[in-house]
Formats: structure tokens, C-alpha cells, sequence
């Protein structure tokens, strides 16, 4: 077996030269580097990861703090972190807490992630206060992509925004009473991303001088499923119904337009529907909605992660994603 030694001596420089070259780290010139590398492969070497470990007390691995890994914005998310960290020699370890099952299957600590990583990126979910305690307590870059989480920096949409915009589309069209369907309980204390877009909702009726009806409110799980009962709960409003739906998820928007084509309700002549995201399955339903993209915004938050490791300080920021509104055949003006 080639060790490094063999290539060491084969290019006429030092081991430490050669684990420096290998590693891309500095002060290696780079015919020097080049020189080392086309030599190693001439050998063929292939360096020890754990030497490399062991040798710069890094693991080249950047952690992914998930609550899910089967819903759709997480999975892009976690595509977008491996799709940048493929071709820089980083491996991904991915850290799934089950949802907000209670109790959870496991709550997240610095011990889970201790001399695992060498940075963490964590996806917008549901924590719990000692969670949040142990996150400011890790010595390591660490960025939030979605929702924000209270004291890290964070790379993801205006969730306010988002649901201001498709709501006043809404008003804009003629709709007076607008049922809202939300993600948010009593027991989602530190899970932004539901308590913002229903403040965004709330603020646009306001605005518009309209009168929120709490009887209107609706709550789901960001699932489809959750959309699905949504829309049978609407069903038995007393008449007349609001005529629009505000969904605070393009996956409950879906469960209400599949539940209200079996209950023979038109959509958008009967009922309008709007979600936020942008699922690709909402392009093909005709979903009017709030576009995002999951997996730019998790290569953007990986890319300062590793900058940051780099030796780039500052490189970790608040940054707002691109969002737009994308209007669809989901929407239309009230009948009269």
C-alpha cells in the first residue's frame, strides 16, 4: 500500500508538504501543489480520511439539523447542502429529530454534535427552549435556513411578506372573507414560520378594513392530509362560506383543492385558494402561490458555513431569499 511517505519522496518534498497539498490548505505554491498531486495519483494514493482528521483536528463534515426529513421543503433543503459540499471533499451528517411528536424521539444537544462537525446548519423547525440554550452554546459556524431562530443568523424568506402578498392579492381581487388555514398551536412556542405568516395575514385584512372572523381559522400540519380536513371543516361553515382560503402552505393548499374537487366545489369559481412556497406540484395543480427555493437557500447557507471555516469571518449573515408571487388559476374575483 502507497503511503505518504512514498509520495513525499517520490516529489522530493516533506510529509507535512504533502498532507498540506492534499488537504488544499495554504502556504503550498501551487506547482509545488500540482506537482504533489499528479504524483499521488501516478501512485495511487489515496489519503486516510481519519488521517486528515487527526492531522488538522477537523472533521470536513457539516452537520444538518432536520425535524423532518420526508416533507418537502426539508428534503430540498438537505439536496441543496449535499449538492455543495459534493465536489469540496465535505461530507454531510444528517441529524434528524423526528417532528414535534410529544414526547420527541430524541432532542437536539451539543453532545449529539460533538467532534462530529465542524459546522452546523440547521433547518427552520420546532425547538424546545433547552434546545435553543444548547445551539448559542456551540463553538462552531452555525446558520439557519428558513424560519428564523431567536439569536443565529439565518438565510430564508420574509415569511410576513410572503403571507401579506398573496392575502392582498386576495383583497385585490374582491374578497372580502377570506378563511385562513395555518400551521400554528399553543404548543409551537419556538416555531416561527406559522406565528409570522399568520401575522402577515392578519395585518393585510387589517389593512384592507376587513373583519377577521375567528370562526374562519383553520388549523393544519403543513401536510396535505391537514389540508384535506381543512377543507372538509369547511365544508360545514354556515352559509355564506368565505369565498377565499388563505392556506400558510402550498401542501395544504393541495389537500384543499384534491378535497374540494371530491365535494363538487369549483376552484377558483366557487372557492378560491392561494398557498405559499412554491411546490412543484402546485404548478401543475395551478396553484397561486408565494415562490421560494429550499435548496438555493441551503447551497447559500452551506457556502458561508464552509467560508466561514475558511478563516472568513463574518462570512455567516442574516440574508433574505428570493420570493415572488406567482399568480395561477387557483384565483379568482368572488362570484357576484
Amino acid at each position: 500500500m502507497v503511503g505518504i511517505e512514498d509520495v513525499a519522496a517520490a516529489a522530493g518534498v516533506s510529509t507535512a508538504t504533502v498532507s498540506r497539498a492534499i488537504r488544499g490548505l495554504p502556504r503550498v505554491s501551487p506547482r509545488t501543489r500540482a506537482k504533489i498531486l499528479a504524483t499521488a495519483k501516478e501512485l495511487g494514493y489515496v489519503p486516510s480520511s481519519a488521517a486528515s482528521r487527526l492531522a488538522s483536528g477537523k472533521t470536513r463534515t457539516i452537520g444538518v439539523l432536520a425535524p423532518y426529513v420526508d416533507r418537502w421543503f426539508f428534503g430540498k433543503a438537505i439536496d441543496g447542502v449535499e449538492l455543495e459540499l459534493h465536489d469540496r471533499g465535505y461530507n454531510l451528517s444528517l441529524f434528524n429529530l423526528g417532528g414535534r411528536t410529544q414526547p420527541r424521539e430524541r432532542l437536539f444537544s451539543k453532545a449529539m454534535v460533538h467532534k462530529q462537525i465542524d459546522a452546523l446548519l440547521l433547518l427552520c423547525m420546532y425547538l424546545h427552549q433547552e434546545e435553543i440554550d444548547d445551539l448559542h452554546t456551540i463553538d462552531m459556524p452555525l446558520v439557519v435556513v428558513g424560519g428564523p431562530v431567536p439569536g443565529c443568523s439565518n438565510v430564508g424568506i420574509d415569511d410576513y411578506a410572503a403571507a401579506k402578498s398573496v392575502t392582498d392579492h386576495l383583497i385585490g381581487l374582491g374578497h372580502r372573507h377570506i378563511a385562513l388555514l395555518h400551521g400554528q398551536d399553543d404548543s409551537d412556542l419556538n416555531f416561527s414560520v406559522p406565528r409570522i405568516r399568520v401575522e402577515g395575514f392578519r395585518e393585510a385584512v387589517h389593512q384592507a378594513g376587513l373583519e377577521f372572523n375567528p370562526d374562519a381559522s383553520l388549523f393544519g400540519n403543513f401536510t396535505v392530509e391537514s389540508g384535506v380536513e381543512a377543507m372538509r371543516r369547511y365544508m360545514e361553515f354556515p352559509a355564506p362560506r368565505p369565498t377565499a382560503i388563505m392556506c400558510a402552505s402550498d401542501e395544504m393548499a393541495l389537500g384543499v383543492m384534491f378535497e374540494a374537487r371530491r365535494q363538487g366545489i369549483r376552484i377558483p369559481e366557487d372557492l378560491s385558494v392561494v398557498g405559499i412556497d412554491g411546490h412543484e406540484m402546485g404548478a401543475a395543480a395551478g396553484l397561486t402561490t408565494i415562490w421560494q427555493d429550499p435548496t438555493a437557500q441551503a447551497r447559500r447557507g452551506t457556502r458561508m458555513l464552509l467560508a466561514e471555516l475558511s478563516g472568513e469571518e463574518g462570512a455567516v449573515h442574516n440574508e433574505t431569499a428570493e420570493q415572488r408571487l406567482v399568480v395561477r388559476e387557483s384565483t379568482a374575483p368572488p362570484r357576484p
